[in-house]
């Protein structure tokens, strides 16, 4: 199999369903070896039989991004299998909405533990093998959240700190040859919607009808649309993009 990726390395957390698996998919239909981390064991397993039914080279391990020895040792693994990790895609994500003055400390500390230490513990541990290459590509997965969204104080928040730690890593590591930049999705039909939709007290297809309306486009996302953005930036053609945010989301927002 060739493709744009033929070569490549692309490692992504929380890969194993909706945006990250899109994601990882794309990667490996494009040539690449691909590698994942969830916390999601019968997820991961069975994402990880499907994309070798299909051919792909895949490594997958349940680890959790908020764990520094366990991202370490993931990345160790792929880069001696594989040898190189030639980019990272920081996608693990959960969400734990309520309003403000129901919102628990857990609540809080769960989602920026998820986004933003997952983020930093990922890119911190990857950007070691980039610099010593001189290559290196880094996509930060935010959401259109990041521009305030009801009920979501806590996911808001650290996914607009993903969009400062994009902008910041995008000057310390340049010189290396590494871009790094986020994808900013707006509603996309996931597991994670559905939860949304759950916590509402509708229907989902109620909750993309909803969506829809709002959406200058005139339908909601896919896997696929993020997946279309990661890629681009990902590309060995994008090396003078980098700490760019894009938001995917069907229509503008500012």
């Amino acid at each position: 199999m060739s493709g744009r990726f033929e070569g490549k390395v692309a490692f992504v957390t929380g890969g194993s369903r909706g945006i990250g698996k899109g994601i990882l998919q794309s990667f490996a239909e494009e040539g690449a070896k691909v590698a994942l981390i969830d916390v999601n064991e019968e997820a991961l397993q069975e994402t990880t039989n499907e994309f070798r039914e299909k051919g792909y080279t895949i490594y997958s391990k349940v680890a959790s991004v908020t764990e520094a020895d366990q991202v370490e040792a993931a990345m160790k693994e792929v880069y001696e299998l594989f040898g190189s990790i030639d980019i990272l895609v920081n996608n693990a994500g959960v969400i734990r909405d309520n309003m403000l003055f129901k919102m628990t400390d857990s609540d809080w500390l769960t989602v920026m533990d998820v986004h933003l230490k997952g983020a930093f513990l990922a890119s911190r541990t990857a950007q070691k093998y980039m610099v010593e290459k001189g290559y290196g590509r880094i996509i930060n997965i935010s959401s259109t959240s990041a521009l305030g969204n009801r009920g979501q104080a806590n996911y808001a928040t650290a996914k607009a700190g993903l969009q400062g730690f994009t902008k910041t890593l995008a000057i310390e590591l340049g010189r290396y040859g590494i871009t790094v930049n986020a994808v900013a999705p707006g509603f996309i039909e996931t597991e994670m919607t559905k939860e949304t939709a759950k916590r509402l007290g509708i229907t989902f297809d109620e909750l993309i009808k909803h969506q829809v309306s709002n959406i200058p486009v005139g339908r909601s996302g896919k896997p696929e649309d993020i997946a279309n953005a990661v890629t681009f930036f990902a590309d060995e053609k994008s090396s003078f993009v980098s700490g760019q945010v894009i938001y995917v989301a069907g229509g503008p927002k500012n």
